[in-house]
């Protein structure tokens, strides 16, 4: 019989934070690859560490088999066995490595590599190491066209227990068979692959506020019908009170008296008991309605023209890349208005032509909004600990910022190290208080949940300051841009303005 990973009654909460981030959980998670979906920190990375024994279950158990992998968003680090991969006289290894484009040299030149380089070692690495579960959080981060292709096949190929955490709709349609949707504190397993997954949980959502609508329009009714008996009761209470009675009018007393023995006045005063009954069981069902509610999301970029014409205006000219190659390139001129996509296979020189731009700005510093490829763990812990220091108003405006890019405010400050979703949203945040002349963003779209993505496409598309992108993603690019610069060839790399 064929292993199963098994989530029994798993709950989870990290240390650093009070609310609680899993609890309960059942899951089961067969052969084939099961896709895992939500918003940035609503831990889908966690869950991966808890299925890799990175992490242990505050109580609950889970079943695992007996070899994992687990490929991190981040590529900072070598993978461990790199070298040992890329030495074997293994004809599996040679297969992977050749299928994924991988270099003898990469563990020497690993400071050198791209990020997609670097992912496509990482992954290589753990399926030459074949385990019976492979996690792989976000694995086509980085990754150009052509060896996004190599890159799911050799996905397509792995036979065991596989989790993948992806933005990538394509490549979670092409390879996933369930998908788990993380709507923390709880998950939902849907059949299907994400499309079809998606558009279930869609009609879910529409049936739910379709409830909620429901019982929002009897709650209200209720709640007039019981003003009406609250009323009805002050009067029939009026009535039996002798308090405002003449007590010389021995009549007027005694037709009350009886009023009282009779008991028909108390009749308001018992159905208005029930109403108040009634109405506490519609407002819990209602508060059990919305307690999973969506944020409402999209953000504006206050961005501005620039007070000059030309921002970047570079003579033609070479760039060192690696020691052994040069980056060519024409006159490069940015103009307050531009909308400039540059594009290119891993390796190219991309992020080292922004870093030579950005360090020949002679305009204030403030009005670059910089979106880098990467940002390190330990600089996402230093740029959330002065977030924290942020007057209490500029706090407010930056974390309703986070609200808006479908991130919740609350788990980002109480975290210790925010995931790196997390961390591009408070630098899109903070950058856009500041006004800025030009956005400048590296593969802006990696770690990014969808609803994110739109909302940030939205954004710069009315933004009236010069844009600069880099990104494998040409839907993305085509809604944004109307000039290419495109670096066509790795060896000898020569751009080229379209």
């Amino acid at each position: 019989m064929a292993f199963h990973l098994i989530f029994d009654q798993v709950c989870f909460s990290h240390e650093s934070t009070v609310s609680v981030l899993f609890e309960n959980l059942s899951l089961d998670f067969p052969p084939g690859w099961t896709g895992i979906v939500g918003p940035n920190g609503s831990g889908k990375s966690t869950l991966l560490h808890l299925a890799t024994r990175r992490l242990e279950p505050d109580s609950g158990t889970i079943r695992i088999p007996r070899t994992v992998a687990y490929c991190p968003q981040r590529t900072d680090q070598a993978p461990a066995a790199l070298k040992e991969m890329l030495t074997s006289s293994d004809p599996e290894a040679w297969a992977i490595a050749s299928r994924l484009g991988m270099a003898p040299d990469w563990p020497v030149r690993w400071n050198q590599l791209s990020h997609g380089e670097r992912k496509r070692a990482q992954i290589g690495v753990a399926l030459w190491q074949n385990p019976d579960i492979l996690a792989i959080d976000e694995p086509t981060n980085h990754i150009d066209a052509g060896a996004r292709e190599l890159l799911i096949a050799s996905l397509e190929n792995y036979q065991g227990i596989g989790l993948l955490v992806s933005h990538d709709r394509e490549l979670l349609d092409r390879l996933i068979h369930q998908c788990l949707f993380i709507e923390t504190p709880r998950a939902i397993m849907r059949p299907g692959n994400y499309s079809r997954a998606s558009e279930e949980r869609g009609r879910e959502h529409s049936a739910i506020r379709a409830e909620q609508e429901r019982l929002v329009t009897s709650y209200r009714k209720l709640e007039r019908e019981f003003k009406r008996r609250r009323t009805e009761a002050d009067r029939a209470e009026k009535r039996r009170s002798n308090r405002h009675i003449n007590p010389h009018d021995n009549d007027a007393r005694g037709r009350q008296n009886r009023a009282v023995v009779s008991g028909k006045d108390g009749k308001a005063g018992r159905l208005l008991s029930q109403m108040k009954g009634r109405l506490g069981q519609l407002e819990a069902q209602r508060n059990a309605r919305t307690s999973s509610r969506e944020f409402e999301t999209g953000i504006w970029v206050e961005a501005e023209p620039a007070r000059r014409p030309t921002l970047v205006d570079l003579e033609p000219g070479e760039i060192p890349l690696d020691g052994r190659r040069f980056l060519r390139h024409p006159q490069l001129t940015i103009s307050r208005s531009d909308r400039i996509a540059l594009v290119g296979p891993n390796g190219c020189g991309k992020s080292t032509l922004l870093r030579f731009i950005i360090e020949s700005l002679d305009w204030p510093e403030e009005k670059l909004l910089l979106l880098p490829q990467e940002i390190t763990s330990k600089n996402a812990s230093s740029i959330l600990d002065q977030v924290r220091l942020l007057p209490r108003r500029e706090l407010g405006q930056v974390m309703q910022t986070i609200s808006r890019l479908g991130s919740r405010p609350d788990r980002l400050l109480e975290s210790g190290q925010p995931s790196p979703g997390e961390i591009r949203k408070l630098l899109i945040a903070l950058g856009i208080r500041r006004r800025p002349w030009m956005i400048v963003m590296d593969e802006p779209t990696n770690h990014l949940d969808l609803p994110s993505i739109e909302c940030l496409e939205n954004a710069l598309k009315d933004c009236p300051c010069a844009l600069l992108l880099v990104s494998h993603d040409h839907a993305f690019l085509n809604a944004l841009t109307t000039t290419h610069w495109s670096i066509d060839n790795r060896e000898n790399p020569v751009l080229e303005i379209r």
